[in-house]
């Protein structure tokens, strides 16, 4: 009996090791493909940020990041990069929530119309914000009765923040809308049914409903625009420069590869924390979830 009982179990031994030299030959291509090109840059990278010219190992360069004007450009781009983050909130709040009761054939058009224009290069639609806000540009124009006008609109923060928020926009809506739409609306015809009015069915049904989405959209475009380069470099001025730009100076006209090093790192770093934060928002937003149903 012993013996008819174990004489199966060694075919399955070596169908599981087949099947394990198979899983293995076939993550093989993506372990090298991650290597090749997202670990051993990033190693690269982190260990020129740590060389002196002569080989030798130090955390100037790190200080050097942290202190005077490169600390300044840290600061800036952390603020502008929190007011888009801002701004594409506000914006795509109320835009998801307008398509979000619509029906589903008006609201599919309309988020075409908010994605549709995130195809269309970076580069061209900076320029197109740079004609419309110029002196001469539409908006100017348009507003060319009002006391002050023409308005500078161009090579300053405000003109930074509108074309970032007009970058982070479509990300933003997306992921409200997503929200917005799973929300229950007999909870809020519930809430109604019992004598709650429209600010308090917002206040205490809706918005903690769907805050995890506005946290988790919020960090997603915070994260996005501290590395933005295309948009501040054209639309903004000296005092806007952000630590993309300032990585580009460094290697393209300072031959400063060491100190452009160590600033990518520390965005890399800042990158991953916001990461950190968004999963978890997202998992403290499941666990809210799973004790409103239960």
């Amino acid at each position: 009996m012993a013996a008819l009982t174990a004489a199966p179990a060694r075919p399955r031994k070596l169908l599981a090791s087949r099947k394990t030299r198979v899983g293995i030959l076939y993550a093989l291509p993506v372990v090298v493909y991650l290597l090749v090109l997202f670990v051993y840059p990033i190693i690269s990278t982190l260990f020129l940020s740590l060389k002196n010219a002569d080989g030798s190992l130090t955390l100037h360069w790190y200080v050097d990041a942290l202190t005077g004007v490169n600390l300044s450009v840290l600061i800036t781009t952390l603020r502008i990069s929190a007011e888009t983050a801002l701004l594409s909130l506000v914006f795509g709040f109320i835009l998801a929530n307008a398509i979000s009761r619509l029906r589903p054939l008006w609201a599919g058009l309309a988020m075409l119309i908010v994605v549709v224009p995130h195809f269309i290069s970076a580069l061209v639609r900076t320029y197109g914000w740079i004609i419309l806000l110029g002196d001469k540009g539409l908006v100017n124009e348009t507003l060319a009765w009002a006391p002050g006008a023409p308005y500078q609109l161009l090579y300053n923060e405000l003109g930074v923040v509108i074309g970032t928020t007009s970058m982070m926009l479509p990300y933003t809506v997306l992921l409200l809308y997503g929200v917005m739409r799973g929300v229950d609306r007999g909870l809020l015809a519930a809430a109604a049914s019992m004598g709650a009015g429209r600010v308090t069915i917002f206040r205490r049904v809706y918005l903690p409903l769907v805050a995890p989405g506005l946290a988790s959209a919020g960090l997603l475009s915070f994260i996005l625009s501290l590395g933005y380069y295309i948009t501040p470099a054209l639309m903004g001025g000296p005092n806007q420069t952000m630590i993309a730009t300032l990585i580009n100076q460094q290697v393209t006209k300072e031959n400063q590869w060491n100190g452009a090093a160590a600033q990518g790192v520390l965005l890399l770093l800042l990158t991953l924390a916001g990461l950190l934060l968004v999963k978890l928002v997202s998992s403290l937003g499941a666990s809210a979830k799973k004790r409103s149903a239960s």
